[in-house]
């Protein structure tokens, strides 16, 4: 298969945060470690924005050979039936998580590999009718009162005998970096839990028929493990429709 035939799709929520420059900052530094280790891959990488509608980046993913979907702010409660109002709410950007769940929904359809990090696990859930519980409080998932960038807490993830993630990183327990409120409460249709932190929250679900894996965590962080990130995206590129008509 040629570098040209494989185009990845890194979608993220927007890429304009004026109201929270700081935490902007972070992001860049997040989606850019995705970017640097998929064109290290080989990839062509498409870097795309969700708040420009369904249609819109449908239309920029139809090519695709694959997709990340990236962190970000809470999803919308309206869209796993719950309402707002919730400790630690943030910014709620409907138009993007319409977006970002139709884009799941299509990856399904085509049996299209997709990696969902963080508000992209979330995502997954959300798109096939899983529910989030809306904050954890006071947990070691997230350190609040600290600059964005020190945010993010180290911890190890209990990982499920032979699932894809556990065959990935290589063993049944991996030490992640995240930063995460919000987590996986019921499981969307289709999914399993493949990944769970000490205190037994979701860490990491795969669907059981098409080829999607989701991580709670960032393995794009600068401090996060070597090799985690590249483990998952190497992943996408051997499960590419173009890998598996190559093969």
């Amino acid at each position: 298969m040629s570098p040209a035939a494989r185009t990845l799709a890194v979608v993220e929520a927007t890429r304009f945060r004026g109201h929270d420059p700081e935490y902007h900052a972070y992001v860049q530094v997040l989606v850019g470690g995705v970017v640097r280790s998929a064109q290290a891959d080989g990839w062509k990488v498409a870097r795309l924005a969700a708040d420009g509608g369904t249609e819109a980046l449908l239309s920029a993913t139809d090519r695709a050979d694959a997709v990340v979907i990236v962190g970000g702010e809470d999803i919308a409660p309206r869209f796993y039936g719950a309402s707002g109002g919730y400790p630690h709410e943030s910014l709620h950007r409907k138009t993007a998580d319409a977006a970002q769940l139709a884009l799941v929904h299509r990856a399904i359809e085509r049996g299209l590999p997709l990696l969902g990090i963080c508000r992209g696990l979330q995502i997954v859930n959300v798109a096939l009718g899983g529910t989030l519980i809306q904050d954890l409080g006071d947990s070691d998932h997230v350190r609040r009162g600290v600059p964005i960038p020190e945010v993010l807490t180290t911890h190890p993830v209990l990982l499920e005998p032979g699932s894809r993630v556990e065959e990935l990183l290589g063993g049944p327990v991996v030490s992640v970096r995240s930063a995460h409120h919000q987590a996986v409460d019921a499981l969307g249709e289709g999914l399993q839990v493949t990944g769970r932190a000490p205190d037994g929250h979701v860490e990491a679900i795969e669907h059981e028929s098409a080829p999607i894996v989701a991580v709670q965590w960032h393995p794009e962080d600068p401090a996060a493990p070597a090799g985690q990130l590249a483990a998952l995206l190497g992943a996408l590129r051997t499960r590419t429709p173009a890998a598996a008509a190559a093969a």
